[in-house]
């Protein structure tokens, strides 16, 4: 079920009035909630959703990352950690983001820890950030943990811009030669069909096939066939937002000859650099496993990871259940293992999720300097064979003068 935001009042245990708001799944939950912050409620109701919720504030990974940064650095001052949070809500610009940090200063104030001031928000704050975090007011070491995060969300975006990178190059390629050949295919071929209509005679077999293509495209046929297309993608779409179009469209494109490839690397340093990033910081490797299952962003890595998860909550290492997956390559479960055996998991990790992405680095290039030449090669051919086919019959004509 969906998180819904519930408006609260209540009286607490001093006897004073207590108001707020609290994201969960069901109204259960809520008194629950209040039961645990011993606050007796007298009116829960769900927050009306705004009129034009879909323009409101959003917050960045941007923002994210000045706030963790900023916070780190006061908490490390010796600020009191409601003062810190109300020092950031009056100088944080996005608005949105302002009047969130505002509410888990008050959630800190009325006697929640931050971690779970922190879990009400999980648009903003994912598991991973609030299982750190409560690692780090447990262990006291609340500062250095808030600075490993920011590290770690840095990291992701710039493995996040790679891939967005790459399949950016390629896909604008391809949608500018679409339009080019469409627009000579709908506006320049038909002017040189009803020219030689006038002239009459057999047209030359490429210039033939040419035309027929422009009169299927100009007229229906160009429809039915972009309403198809269309619907096919609206169809894929929503497929794989199921639980099961989803794993199949994953594993497809797991099993790609080329993004495939690039994707796996992805993978592997998402997955290294979250878990390292998590036992490093003190959280429990079953929930840390648990954490990385859910972020790793693909259902195949997910579940190898949650089956990983199962066997070392019987007793079993990291590193063999792990090389069973057959997901993940020899080097990487060679490297876990050993790192469990030296009690160095953590640093090991870190070392082959920096690895991984260097390998993301290449993979990038590689596929940005293979793709360049082939895109340019299928305009060009394309284009020239369309040229190329309607000026045959000019120079037939050229030649019989």
């Amino acid at each position: 079920m969906a998180d819904i935001v519930y408006k609260w009042s209540g009286k607490s245990i001093k006897g004073g009035i207590a108001k707020g708001e609290y994201t969960a799944s069901n109204i259960d939950d809520v008194k629950a909630y209040l039961r645990k912050q011993r606050i007796i409620p007298t009116s829960i109701s769900k927050k009306p959703k705004p009129l034009f919720s879909g323009l409101g504030g959003k917050v960045t990974e941007k923002d994210l990352v000045i706030f963790t940064r900023q916070f780190a650095t006061m908490i490390g001052a010796g600020l009191p950690l409601v003062q810190a949070l109300d020092i950031l809500s009056n100088q944080t610009e996005n608005k949105h983001y302002a009047k969130i940090i505002g509410e888990i200063k008050n959630d800190v104030e009325g006697g929640s820890t931050f971690a779970d001031a922190l879990k009400k928000h999980p648009k903003v704050y994912s598991d991973l950030y609030s299982n750190m975090v409560a690692a780090g007011e447990s262990g006291g070491i609340l500062d250095t943990i808030l600075i490993r995060l920011a590290q770690y969300i840095e990291k992701a975006q710039k493995l996040k811009r790679q891939v967005k990178g790459a399949m950016t190059y390629p896909a604008v390629v391809i949608s500018v030669a679409i339009l080019v050949i469409a627009v000579i295919m709908i506006f320049v071929v038909p002017t040189f069909s009803k020219m030689f209509t006038q002239l009459g005679g057999q047209l030359p077999g490429p210039t033939q096939l040419v035309i027929d293509m422009s009169d299927f495209i100009a007229g229906t046929g160009g429809l039915i066939t972009f309403a198809s297309m269309i619907m096919i993608v609206v169809g894929i779409v929503k497929w794989r937002k199921t639980e099961t179009g989803r794993t199949i469209t994953d594993r497809i494109l797991l099993k790609l000859p080329i993004f495939g490839i690039l994707l796996k690397k992805v993978a592997v340093a998402k997955f290294t650099r979250t878990l390292g990033t998590l036992t490093s910081s003190g959280v429990p490797i079953l929930d840390g496993l648990n954490i990385t299952a859910k972020t790793a962003g693909n259902k195949v890595i997910e579940k190898a990871v949650f089956d990983v998860r199962k066997n070392v909550a019987e007793g079993q290492t990291i590193a063999d259940p792990l090389s069973e997956t057959k997901v993940f390559p020899p080097m990487v479960t060679q490297m876990i293992a050993v790192g469990e055996s030296t009690g160095a998991l953590d640093s090991m990790l870190d070392k082959i999720a920096d690895f991984y992405d260097e390998e993301v680095d290449a993979a990038v290039a590689n596929l940005t300097a293979m793709l360049e030449p082939l895109l340019m090669v299928f305009l060009g051919g394309t284009v020239g064979f369309i040229v190329v086919a309607m000026y045959l019959p000019i120079f037939k004509l050229i030649t019989l003068i």
